[in-house]
């Protein structure tokens, strides 16, 4: 039997996990530690973080401030918000990594195969011809190429050269 490691994931593994919505979070405060929680740009109502658990190198994904699991619950201005934040995620991957493709779209339920399911969220999966290999189909493993940190550092400054909120 063939091993992959990856030790870094046992301090995931052993910390202790917040009570809560992982994904509920101040749009005002702890600006500071965003690197740190791979929050990538904050707009009025919604926000974009890397995937903790990505499918592909550059996996994001859009998240609105308000704790909802109904699209209904959005309001006009957060619903807009949220699509035009999605599009500028979309942008700055492209600027940043140059996909060939993406994948688009949100699962929503626990039966529609929502991992939290409690808080609404885009995923945005940049995608390359041949990014699928031997290594999903023989051993249901996927190779992400490089550490979030590496691709925050990567993707930061497009999005920060945004003015705050801007979601063009």
């Amino acid at each position: 039997m063939e091993r992959i490691w990856a030790p870094w994931r046992m301090a995931y593994i052993n910390e202790d996990k917040p009570a809560g919505c992982v994904f509920c979070i101040d749009p005002d405060q702890d600006r500071a530690r965003d690197r740190e929680k791979l929050i990538l740009y904050r707009s009025v109502a919604s926000f974009i973080i890397l995937n903790l658990y990505p499918y592909t190198n550059g996996h994001l994904m859009v998240i609105p401030y308000r704790h909802t699991s109904s699209l209904d619950d959005l309001d006009d201005v957060e619903l807009l918000d949220f699509i035009k934040t999605l599009r500028l995620a979309r942008r700055g991957l492209i600027e940043a990594l140059s996909p060939q493709g993406f994948n688009i779209g949100m699962n929503l339920g626990l039966a529609g195969g929502a991992g939290v399911a409690e808080h609404l969220h885009f995923h945005i999966v940049p995608r390359w011809g041949g990014d699928t290999n031997f290594m999903t189909i023989t051993a249901d493993t996927r190779v992400v190429p490089e550490a979030l940190t590496a691709t925050y550092d990567r993707l930061a400054p497009i999005f920060d050269s945004l003015a705050p909120g801007e979601t063009a």
